[in-house]
């Protein structure tokens, strides 16, 4: 099966290329914006450049079966140009549906896409977690981004020999994290005290290894086509157990103690984070259901043993580092 990839030089697309390398039915192509990243002799590589309305695909196309496609502009917290969803339209919506159009005329068979599960929404009430069939409601420009790419994307669809599989995954972690997730390691490694010791709130995580898993399943999964799938580990945890349970992995003593929401609310439009509280305080909670009855998935690896991976490869980085 003949797979192209794109974004594979990102913290998922390179995962994702070092495991299909290794897949006996799968013979890997990557789509790049430079030729600065090597990859394996194994891996056919194509120099694309930008991903937008214009970009030219038939090259890397030519005689594919699936894209997956994990290419996007990236929610950044500190964006705030007027314009910022429009930069976002041109890349994640038009280049997008570019790439996709292109892939149907070209005779691909599947086109994967790796949307966010902020096309949900920001927040859920514990207990009531996001399904994937509910009613979307994206805020940001990102999450508006993904939505309308998803909305074309299934437009795209009616006509036999094409389908298209949707992924909207929650914050997704694991060795080469970057964001938030490498901070609070570094945070956690240097004994910093964090006001978050009585955070009771739930939220979803998703392993990289999982995420991989279930992309592998979507590869050729006849009960997959046309579908939305949102994935998480299974298992929730607090902002407050998430930190204990990494420092305990980094083998650190953590130094939590506790702040009233509204203090920690204020302290982070002074850093110019607002939105950085609801993230750490907030709820977000997914039901995998959908994808455990639809494709058999059981998440390989469980939160616990997730976060000691990351951890270990953390500790590796520092220690090279040193």
């Amino acid at each position: 099966m003949n797979i192209l990839i794109t974004g594979a030089t990102g913290f998922i697309g390179s995962a994702l290329v070092n495991s299909f390398v290794t897949h006996p039915s799968f013979s890997i192509s990557v789509a790049v914006r430079s030729d600065s990243v090597q990859f394996s002799s194994a891996v056919r590589c194509f120099l694309v450049g930008d991903l937008d309305a214009d970009s030219d695909w038939s090259a890397p196309l030519q005689g594919m079966d699936v894209v997956i496609h994990t290419a996007a502009r990236v929610h950044i917290q500190s964006d705030n140009r007027a314009d910022s969803l429009t930069e976002f339209r041109r890349i994640n919506v038009a280049g997008t549906l570019n790439l996709a159009r292109q892939a149907k005329a070209a005779g691909v068979k599947r086109f994967i896409y790796l949307s966010s599960i902020k096309v949900n929404g920001e927040v859920t009430e514990p207990g009531s977690p996001f399904l994937s069939e509910q009613q979307p409601a994206p805020v940001d420009p990102y999450a508006v981004s993904k939505y309308e790419a998803e909305t074309g994307l299934l437009q795209l669809v009616p006509e036999v020999g094409f389908d298209v599989v949707i992924i909207r995954p929650p914050l997704v972690y694991g060795p080469g994290v970057k964001a938030n997730f490498e901070s609070m390691l570094r945070w956690l490694s240097r004994g910093i005290p964090l006001p978050l010791g009585g955070i009771d709130n739930q939220r979803s995580l998703l392993a990289l290894d999982n995420l991989i898993d279930l992309i592998t399943i979507c590869v050729d999964h006849p009960a997959a086509k046309n579908q939305i799938f949102l994935a998480a580990d299974g298992k929730d945890l607090s902002t407050t157990e998430l930190l204990q349970q990494l420092a305990n992995a980094l083998g650190r003593p953590i130094r939590l103690f506790p702040l009233p929401f509204k203090i920690l609310e204020i302290g982070a439009i002074l850093l110019g984070k607002r939105t950085l509280t609801q993230r750490l305080c907030g709820s977000l909670q997914v039901d995998i259901s959908k994808a455990q009855e639809l494709l058999g998935w059981i998440p390989p690896l469980s939160v616990d043993q997730g976060l000691i991976k990351t951890a270990r490869w953390y500790k590796d980085e520092l220690l090279h580092s040193s």
